[in-house]
């Protein structure tokens, strides 16, 4: 009678070990949209901007601005905000479109939103930062009148662009760049990468408004710096508007103080 086999003396009946599984690495940013779709809303918001700043010119020189050449009233500054807030109503809406191509997803949740808990932080963060880089403006190189400073010629004007530029401007410009843009980047290139490059791209946008001068576009890249690492630390495009809200009202704030309530504009040149 045989005996049973010893499967300490048979390595073949010893049980195999199993294999631990392979380690995939998460990225830390995986967004749903793709480099293809945040260049897709580059080009929507060229095209819309380029298409609605003539109609509201059309309709204003129509019933406002009779009298106006139609060159003339396309460069009103508050026709000019109006266009750019109906490109901007149709860019957020083929956002949401973007991340709602799989029913039921959340349009917030997939951007992060996230607001924080002690967002009275980033508040303060937003106005110290305005403080610290007018500090720095003062030894830079900085034209004495900017493009920009055309929307500044009236009461209205400055009050205009001071509602537009601490509400509906700020949160387009970090849902594209921290929402979208900043997540694709960190996917493809890494975290320090994606911060650099969307704080460039952040300056560069504002470019044209600064006169292209060296010395505007670095403060403004140092704010999108600023706002990037806001982002890429707390993981909340909610953390870096509310900085950018606060740094956009402070400037405003600063501004209405020192032209006497927007009434002496004419201190902004001197």
């Amino acid at each position: 009678m045989s005996s049973p086999p010893n499967p300490l003396s048979d390595p073949g009946l010893l049980p195999v070990p199993e294999q631990p599984a392979p380690v995939v690495e998460i990225p830390s940013e995986n967004p749903v949209w793709s480099g293809w779709d945040v260049l897709q809303i580059v080009l929507l918001t060229l095209v819309s901007v380029v298409v609605f700043l003539p109609v509201v010119g059309f309709a204003a020189q129509r019933f406002l601005y009779p009298k106006a050449a139609f060159l003339q009233v396309v460069a009103y500054p508050l026709v000019t905000v109006a266009g750019q807030g109906l490109a901007y109503l149709l860019v957020l809406a083929f956002m949401v479109s973007i991340v709602k191509r799989e029913p039921g997803r959340d349009f917030w949740q997939a951007l992060r939103w996230n607001w924080p808990k002690h967002w009275s932080n980033f508040l303060l963060a937003g106005i110290v930062l305005s403080f610290a880089l007018q500090g720095i403006a003062h030894v830079l190189p900085m034209p004495k009148e900017l493009p920009m400073d055309r929307f500044f010629r009236t009461p209205g004007e400055a009050w205009a662009l001071s509602l537009f530029g601490i509400t509906f401007a700020p949160l387009l410009e970090e849902l594209f760049f921290r929402g979208f843009l900043y997540p694709v980047l960190v996917r493809q290139f890494g975290i320090a990468i994606a911060v650099l490059a969307t704080a460039a791209s952040f300056g560069l946008i504002h470019a044209p408004q600064l006169g292209r001068a060296w010395g505007p576009v670095l403060v403004i890249f140092i704010v999108g710096l600023a706002l990037t690492i806001a982002r890429a630390v707390t993981k909340s495009v909610a953390a870096s508007l509310i900085m950018h809200v606060a740094y956009n009202a402070t400037l405003s704030v600063l501004l209405f103080i020192g032209t006497g309530g927007f009434r002496h504009l004419e201190r902004l040149n001197q």
